[in-house]
């Protein structure tokens, strides 16, 4: 009775912590190019003294959905959208380095070029991207930045830096809690991607399936439910077996 409700009490701990990842999901089914975190359960056994017997249900981060979102066209020269494998270089909170595909950018009121969330856009260099005072901007797809200054003519543009955009595969990257995304493996630097990285005036959007998170969310309710009952008979079980036990006594 004991293994039956230890079994179901980790079931229904597998469970929630999926149910987590789900909402977390739905909750991000429009922020500019977030992917899907993706999540399992399997089976995982209690090791210590005594005959192996005890198995417990156990929840596994499988990392993310790498597919790519929709993309939707906006014209804003701020608006990219990358290329598969390549991710926008950020200062982290930390003030390490962190990537990202959120193409909507937007400049601070003293030039800075920032992310949605607010993470400062690093150049190859891997410094924060600060632009002078400008007339207008054009982001090129190989990440270039050119700007025509203040008061001068179109012919007048002029590159004045490059956004880092790496290349990586998503086994090369491990989500943070701040939503960024991380090297694994940070002896092996991710490098420059060479070549057209990016198309301006588009968004890659979320690439959560509502719909089909909606319905998981649902079966997983069901299934948290079911384990439940199981508690609660292994429960009753028990109770039953003590009165009999004290009434032969």
């Amino acid at each position: 009775m004991d293994k039956a409700l230890y079994v179901a009490m980790t079931g229904a701990r597998a469970t929630l912590q999926a149910q987590g990842t789900v909402s977390h999901n739905l909750a991000n089914a429009d922020t500019a190019g977030f992917k899907a975190a993706l999540a399992n359960t399997e089976a995982f056994q209690v090791r210590g003294q005594g005959h192996a017997s005890r198995t417990a249900a156990m929840h596994i981060d499988q990392g993310f959905d790498a597919r790519a979102g929709a993309q939707r066209i906006t014209g804003n020269p701020l608006d990219v959208s990358l290329q598969a494998d390549r991710w926008l270089a950020v200062q982290a909170p930390d003030g390490g380095e962190a990537y990202t595909r959120a193409g909507n950018l937007s400049l601070t009121p003293n030039g800075q070029l920032v992310t949605a969330g607010g993470r400062p856009l690093l150049d190859q260099e891997g410094n924060p991207i600060a632009l002078p005072p400008h007339q207008a901007l054009e982001i090129g797809q190989d990440g270039t930045i050119s700007i025509v200054p203040l008061g001068e003519g179109a012919d007048t543009m002029a590159i004045i830096g490059r956004l880092k955009v790496v290349e990586a595969a998503p086994d090369r990257l491990a989500r943070g809690l701040d939503g960024l995304m991380r090297n694994t493996d940070p002896q092996q630097p991710l490098a420059q991607a060479p070549g057209a990285v990016m198309a301006t005036g588009a968004l890659e959007q979320s690439n959560v399936d509502a719909a089909g998170a909606l319905v998981q969310m649902i079966q997983l309710q069901r299934q948290f439910e079911m384990q439940v009952k199981v508690i609660q008979r292994g429960d009753d079980n028990a109770q039953a077996a003590n009165s009999l036990l004290r009434l032969n006594g």
